[in-house]
């Protein structure tokens, strides 16, 4: 009888271990329950790629801006803003898992009296490792290894196509523009990742890497710098905010005679997948496909 017991507890206990599964976060290491039913999702990148693996959340933010990202609002609830999740409609709700990124992350804490949450942030100057991981990661905590090991081999050979694209094509820099204003990011900015998937190096004078906005720039730093690439975010477009367009801002006698302008290597890219779903695998093999694009054409 104490056999029978012991093996019977045995059994329970390989259950239970089973039903764990350990995955990385931008917090670290962390053993959540396996397949969790009812995940709530306050980050479009994690959305994002969580529907790319076939996984549908019971809850998003109110606003998904991205197009690809609509589908999601059918059978999930709205529960608040990007920055402000609403916890009364995340309680009513009763996730077993909240995942907070990036925009959310610092609501950790506070959804955290709802249920167990887990940070999945990118950091924008290893975006390709970290989005790779968050991928993992996700796949394994849905049981989706399987979706996740072929959405990555597609990656690679994306990364790979842009890499080749991209060879002794000259110096670049990246610039959001928000209405009239400019900004410029370097290699180990929240943007630089788009230096290293290129393989094309930031073009004139170091950036302060440090700068979360990027440096205010003028056309007379952009003629200066003579970038033989632009690659340019939009942000009003990204948010759907009336005001300049990134175009207009940029048609200016000085940026006219910059490279960049004279060879047509000004490439605005799909800013509302950059800017608002960092790491979000749709999101991000669209931009690998765009600068793609622009660097073989």
């Amino acid at each position: 009888m104490r056999m029978i017991l012991s093996a019977g507890l045995a059994a329970l206990l390989a259950s239970a271990a089973l039903a764990e599964v350990t995955v990385e976060t931008a917090q670290g290491i962390v053993s959540l329950p396996a397949a969790p039913a009812k995940v709530a999702v306050l980050d479009l990148g994690v959305a994002d790629t969580m529907m790319a693996l076939g996984v549908q959340p019971v809850a998003v933010p109110d606003k998904l801006y991205l197009d690809h990202l609509q589908p999601l609002a059918q059978d999930a609830a709205p529960v608040g803003t990007l920055q402000e999740p609403d916890l009364e409609k995340l309680a009513a709700i009763g996730p077993d898992l909240i995942v907070v990124a990036n925009r959310s992350a610092v609501k950790k804490d506070a959804v955290a009296q709802v249920a167990p949450a887990i940070d999945m942030t990118v950091d924008g100057a290893d975006l390709i490792s970290d989005a790779k991981a968050r991928l993992a990661a996700l796949a394994a905590l849905f049981g989706k290894q399987v979706e996740g090991e072929a959405l990555a081999a597609a990656l690679d050979e994306k990364l790979a196509a842009l890499a080749e694209a991209g060879r002794d094509k000259g110096g670049a820099l990246v610039v959001l523009t928000n209405g009239p204003k400019m900004s410029a990011y370097g290699k180990d900015s929240r943007f630089g990742w788009i230096y290293e998937v290129t393989g094309l190096p930031q073009a004139g004078r170091p950036l302060d890497e440090k700068a979360n906005h990027g440096d205010a720039i003028s056309h007379e730093f952009i003629a200066q710098t003579n970038p033989d690439w632009l690659f340019v975010l939009d942000r009003g477009v990204a948010i759907g905010a009336d005001q300049p367009s990134a175009q207009a801002t940029l048609d200016n006698e000085l940026v006219r005679q910059t490279n960049a302008w004279k060879n047509g290597n000004v490439v605005y890219l799909p800013a509302d997948n950059v800017y608002l779903a960092p790491g979000g695998y749709t999101a991000l093999t669209e931009t690998l496909d765009a600068l793609v694009a622009a660097l073989a054409g």
